[in-house]
């Protein structure tokens, strides 16, 4: 009875002895274990998640949380990267989204993981410029799966043209030609202004045109002419004459009758003007302080009335003043049929 007891307690002392043991193995394990567990922060689009791992390098630690990569998706470590056992462990992921781009006259699907529109807009295929216009979004919105986008492509270049001054025509009264005569003096010559523009294009189509700059590279060249100012008239006869001024007057007649000068045929200045002219047709009677004496004259009648033709201010009169003449005619039944006319008087250069 004894050495049952005996046999008993060994075999329970070889049991707890195999216990302890196991229990050390496996406290050994799990501490080496332990020890070569690194910790991983993982930050998915956002949702953040917090693993432990024996595994070596990022690709494999994704692997064993089954975080498949993408073509486009973006990590913010390269996969074969080592993982570190005394430092942080931080993973960041986007997942590439489709976004539908229309650019250069057609339609583009892109799969892209950048956050904002401009960068997501800035690569390969769109290339995005800084002078392009983005159309359904602003640069700095955040990228949203399925948006729709427009690129409108923004062009600028400088042009250059030449644009045409014209001369100015210079006008100079010349005092010794005939009105409606006129020389040129100098023929002139067009200046050529060159003007810079910036144009600018939205998808090859001119929008704007802006003049920056402008310089003249060919000065102008006065044109100069001259006008005669001296006025012609045309008789009705055909005849031209220049004259200097022209008056509207009221027009007698008389005769060198006793009637019409107070003087007898054996008077001794019997037909005899002021001026000691002898009367005959073409001399006047004037008021010397409106026409001078011996000023030469051309008289027209007005509307029905016919042309007195030339004459010279050679006589005067008492009732000849201010703006009546007096035209001496040989018949007396002439005069009386004249009566008082209008007319007018041009006077002529000498």
């Amino acid at each position: 009875m004894l050495s049952l007891v005996k046999e008993i307690k060994r075999c329970i002392s070889l049991k707890m002895v195999a216990v302890v043991i196991t229990a050390a193995v496996i406290a050994l394990m799990v501490g080496t274990v332990s020890y070569f567990q690194k910790e991983v922060v993982i930050n998915l689009d956002g949702n953040r998640m917090v693993v432990r791992t024996v595994k070596s390098t990022v690709k494999e630690v994704l692997e064993q949380n089954g975080i498949r990569l993408g073509k486009y998706d973006y990590v913010s470590v390269p996969i074969d990267t080592k993982l570190q056992s005394k430092e942080n462990n931080i993973i960041n992921i986007r997942s590439a989204v489709p976004v539908y781009v229309f650019a250069d006259g057609r339609e583009i699907e892109l799969m892209t993981s950048k956050e904002t529109v401009k960068e997501a807009l800035r690569d390969e295929p769109i290339n995005l410029s800084h002078s392009d216009r983005i159309e359904g979004a602003e640069p700095d919105d955040k990228i949203v799966k399925d948006m729709r986008l427009k690129v409108v492509r923004v062009t600028r270049k400088l042009v250059s043209q030449n644009e045409i001054i014209p001369c100015e025509v210079v006008n100079k009264d010349n005092n010794s030609m005939d009105m409606g005569q006129y020389r040129v003096i100098n023929e002139g010559k067009d200046g050529v202004r060159e003007k810079v523009y910036m144009l600018e294009y939205e998808d090859g189509k001119e929008v704007k045109r802006l003049l920056v700059d402008h310089k003249v590279v060919v000065n102008p060249v006065d044109r100069l002419v001259e006008y005669g100012t001296i006025p012609i008239y045309t008789t009705s006869r055909g005849e031209n004459f220049r004259y200097k001024k022209v008056m509207e007057m009221r027009a007698t007649a008389y005769t060198a009758s006793y009637e019409d000068t107070g003087k007898t045929p054996d008077h001794p200045h019997f037909g005899i003007t002021y001026t000691g002219m002898r009367v005959k047709k073409g001399v006047v009677a004037v008021d010397p302080k409106v026409i001078p004496l011996g000023t030469k004259l051309y008289i027209e009648g007005i509307g029905n009335v016919p042309d007195y033709g030339y004459a010279i201010a050679a006589d005067i009169g008492s009732a000849v003043k201010g703006d009546i003449i007096d035209l001496y005619m040989d018949d007396k039944g002439a005069v009386d049929k004249w009566g008082v006319k209008k007319v007018k008087v041009y006077i002529l250069y000498d």
